[in-house]
C-alpha cells in the first residue's frame, strides 16, 4: 500500500566525508549546537577522536564538541560556501570546485581522525539545487517537472518508510560461465547521512549552480508529487542519454524484473529498418553502428547548450562515440581494475546483451587468463581509467602485431546505463511541446504520478 506522509521531510546529504579536514566560509552569524556564535568569516575544521573542532582562520573563535551543528542565528538566510568539494568522483568529468550551502551545517567525527560534513535541508529545497546541477536550470519548464518528480521518487525510495531492499553490491561467479566476476554496483546506504552529493546518488550542488524561476516554480507545480507503480513508491532511475533505447533494470543491477524500469524505444515510432531484439549481436551491431532516429538524438547545439550544465558539455559526442585502446594501455588497465595480468589480448567478445544493446557480460580473452566480466558499470570501468560512456558498444579489432591486436577500437552509443528516464531524450521532448506527465509515461510506462504529502 502506497504510504503518505504528513509534511515535507528533511533530508540530510553528505557533502564531505572521510577527510582529514576542510574550510568553509561562513557568509553570516551562525550558532552551534551548544549555543557558542561564529561570526561569518573563514573556517577550518578538524577532528580528533571522537572531538570536532571548528576554528575561525580571522579571529579569536573556536568551538569544539562530539559533533556540531551550525544553525543560521535568529533563523535568518544564512549560507556556508564548502572549499574543495570532489564532484563527479571517479567519472572523467571528476575534478574539486568550491559550493555553497544553505540550511544546517552538521560536522560529524569519523572516530579515525576523519571528519564529514552534512547538510540537513528541506526536500523540495534539495530537489531545486538538483534539477539545477543534474540539468541546466535554463532547461524547459516541463523537463525540469519531470526530472522532479523523477529525483523526488528516487531520493525517497531510499529512506525510511518507503525504502526498497535491494542486493546494492554483488560480486559472484557465474556458473554457466566459468572464470566469470559478475558485479553490478547500486546506490549504497549511507550510515551518517541520507545522500550522498554527488552522481553516486543525485548530483546536489546546494545553491552553487544558479537556479531560475523555472526551476522554482517546476519544484512548487509538482510539490510533493512521486511516481507509483502498483501501489507502491517506484525507485525512478535516470540517465544522460540512452542512445535510442533504454535499458531494463535487470541488465544494470540485480536480476530482477521492474516493469517500469523495462527497455522503451525513445522515439514516437520504430524505424522498420533496425531489426529487433537489439540483445542479438547482429542487431546490436546495426543499431550502434549508425545514426537511428530518437529523441536523443539530438544534433541542436543550441538546444544542448541550454540544456546541459557547462561540465557536460565537455562530452561532445555521446548518442555515438568512439574509443581506442592501445594494446598496451589495456593491459594495464585489466592489471590496474581488475587484479589479473591477462598477458597479451587476443580478444573482447561481447558474451550477453541487454535490451537496448548494452553489453552485460564480456569476455576477455589474454594470453595468459580468459575472464568473463560484468555488468555494464564493472565493464565500463575496466575499459577506461574513469569509465566508458556507456556498455553499448561493439569491437573492432586493429591491425596484428605478434598475432595480436595491437588496439581495439569501440564504437558505441549513449551516455550512462540507459535504465529509466533518458535526460536528453526528456529535454527534447519537452522542447517538442510535450508535458512532463507525456514525458514520465513515455519513459516510465503505467506508472502514475500521485502525491505523497502536500
Amino acid at each position: 500500500m502506497f504510504l503518505r506522509t504528513a509534511g515535507e521531510p528533511t533530508i540530510s546529504v553528505g557533502i564531505k566525508s572521510g577527510v582529514e579536514s576542510l574550510t568553509l566560509r561562513l557568509k553570516s552569524s551562525y550558532l552551534t549546537s551548544r549555543g557558542d556564535k561564529l561570526s561569518e568569516g573563514l573556517y577550518r575544521a578538524t577532528a580528533n577522536g571522537k572531538t570536532v573542532s571548528l576554528k575561525s582562520l580571522e579571529h579569536a573563535v573556536e568551538a569544539q564538541d562530539s559533533e556540531l551543528t551550525l544553525v543560521p542565528e535568529d533563523h535568518k538566510p544564512a549560507s556556508v560556501t564548502v572549499k574543495d568539494v570532489r564532484i563527479g568522483i571517479g567519472f572523467h568529468w571528476d575534478r574539486f570546485e568550491d559550493q555553497e550551502f544553505t540550511g544546517e551545517i552538521k560536522l560529524v567525527p569519523g572516530g579515525d581522525g576523519s571528519l564529514t560534513l552534512i547538510n540537513a535541508v528541506p526536500l523540495e529545497e534539495y530537489l531545486a539545487s538538483v534539477i539545477s546541477s543534474e540539468m541546466s536550470a535554463r532547461s524547459h519548464l516541463e523537463l525540469l517537472k519531470a526530472h522532479a518528480v523523477v529525483s523526488r521518487s528516487w531520493l525517497l525510495a531510499q529512506l525510511k518508510p518507503w525504502k526498497i531492499t535491494r542486493n546494492t553490491a554483488t560480486a559472484s561467479e557465474d556458473r554457466s560461465e566459468p572464470g566469470s566476476l559478475i558485479r553490478w554496483y547500486d546506490r549504497e546506504d549511507h550510515f551518517a547521512f541520507d545522500v550522498c552529493a554527488d552522481d553516486h546518488c543525485q548530483r546536489y550542488q546546494g545553491i552553487t549552480k544558479a537556479t531560475t524561476p523555472s526551476v522554482r516554480d517546476a519544484v512548487k507545480a509538482t510539490f510533493g508529487k512521486v511516481l507509483t507503480f502498483d501501489g507502491e513508491l517506484c525507485d525512478a532511475r535516470f540517465s544522460k542519454s540512452c542512445g535510442g533505447m533504454t535499458e531494463d533494470f535487470s541488465s544494470a543491477w540485480e536480476e530482477r524484473t521492474i516493469p517500469y524500469l523495462s527497455a522503451r524505444y525513445d522515439g514516437e515510432e520504430w524505424p522498420s529498418r533496425y531489426p529487433l531484439p537489439l540483445s542479438d549481436e547482429a542487431n546490436a551491431r546495426l543499431w550502434i553502428t549508425s545514426q537511428p532516429p530518437s529523441y536523443c538524438n539530438a544534433v541542436d547545439s543550441e538546444i544542448l547548450e541550454r540544456i546541459l550544465p557547462s561540465f557536460d558539455q565537455e562530452t561532445i559526442q555521446f548518442y555515438r562515440w568512439q574509443r581506442r585502446v592501445r594494446q598496451e594501455e589495456l593491459q594495464s588497465l585489466l592489471s590496474t581494475k581488475l587484479g589479473f595480468d591477462f598477458g597479451p589480448i587476443s580478444s573482447l567478445e561481447p558474451i550477453e546483451r541487454g535490451a537496448s544493446g548494452r553489453i552485460v557480460r564480456l569476455r576477455i580473452a589474454g594470453e595468459r587468463k580468459n575472464l568473463v566480466i560484468g555488468k555494464e558499470l564493472e565493464i565500463r570501468r575496466a575499459l577506461s581509467s574513469s569509465h566508458l560512456l556507456s556498455s553499448a558498444f561493439v569491437v573492432h579489432e586493429g591491425e596484428q602485431s605478434n598475432g595480436v591486436p595491437s588496439f581495439f577500437m569501440l564504437e558505441g552509443a549513449g551516455w550512462g546505463h540507459g535504465v529509466g528516464l533518458c535526460q536528453i531524450g526528456a529535454a527534447v521532448m519537452a522542447e517538442r511541446g510535450l508535458d512532463h506527465g507525456a514525458i514520465l509515461r513515455h519513459y516510465f510506462g503505467r506508472a502514475e504520478i500521485e502525491s505523497l504529502y502536500s
